[in-house]
């Protein structure tokens, strides 16, 4: 796709957001520039709401209703797509993660993805049994995301693992013992920052599920798991309530040493 160009409108609510943008830009004569002066952002900002790379929020939106008296049109959609599915969310939400400054993640039932091992990804994603999907393609393109915990600059990354996730025998004893000890690896990194969530901690707010949220240059952002897809969450007020929720899932987390060690316990009970 051209990068002056805006996404299908059919492939989701965001696209047709954006494909409308650039319409009634267009439509009424303006420049990226004048449209960035309007809703006070750099016309490469506008630019990049048009083709898709970001979102249109609720107050930019009542900026425009307003100033090209659509009629709530904007603000209505941006509702519904907030409300909604996005089928595009997976390439979205990468796109977050491979930018990110940092990231704090919450899993309660698996090893999250950027700490799978080859064998445990692709463990879990023949159970998924996805029509058409190539496994081999599938588990490369999971391992590449991992690069951005070593590249040069990379994010900080929190990350509470409740400890049922470590129990769970993926792939067997011996997938789940390699699996162990990368995540082991990954925890000695000087910018990954693990703990777990003890089973004896009982009732605790992560029992709700597992997000994610990943702080890039325009802000924060959150993802939640979802059934056959995840949400991605861009609402200020709500990726706020996800940063109280990791931290009161942490007031009941294990230490960083101690955590180590109940993960290097569980992997001698699998030889």
């Amino acid at each position: 796709m051209n990068i002056n160009e805006s996404p299908d409108p059919r492939s989701s609510m965001w696209a047709w957001i954006a494909y409308s943008l650039r319409f009634h830009r267009m439509q009424r004569g303006l420049t990226g520039d004048a449209v960035g002066k309007l809703l006070n952002c750099a016309r490469s900002s506008i630019s990049r709401l048009e083709n898709g790379e970001a979102k249109l929020d609720e107050k930019q939106a009542a900026i425009l209703d307003e100033a090209w008296n659509t009629g709530g049109h904007f603000g209505i959609m941006v509702w519904y797509a907030r409300q909604g599915h996005d089928p595009t969310w997976f390439k979205s939400f990468t796109e977050f993660e491979a930018r990110a400054s940092s990231m704090k993640i919450y899993s309660g039932q698996l090893i999250p993805a950027l700490f799978q091992t080859p064998a445990y990804a692709r463990a879990l994603l023949i159970e998924g049994r996805e029509p058409g999907l190539d496994l081999d393609l599938a588990v490369s393109a999971r391992m590449s995301r991992q690069s951005i915990l070593t590249r040069k600059s990379p994010p900080d990354v929190w990350v509470l693992l409740a400890e049922t996730a470590l129990g769970c025998l993926v792939g067997g004893a011996t997938v789940m013992r390699e699996q162990l000890g990368k995540l082991l690896e990954f925890s000695e990194l000087p910018n990954v920052f693990l703990r777990v969530v003890p089973n004896s901690a009982g009732a605790n707010p992560g029992l709700d599920g597992s997000f994610k949220i990943i702080k890039v240059k325009e802000g924060q952002v959150g993802y939640v798991d979802a059934f056959h897809g995840g949400r991605l969450v861009a609402d200020p007020a709500e990726v706020e309530r996800f940063a109280v929720k990791f931290d009161q899932i942490g007031t009941v987390a294990l230490p960083i040493d101690a955590s180590r060690a109940l993960i290097k316990q569980l992997m001698e009970t699998l030889k």
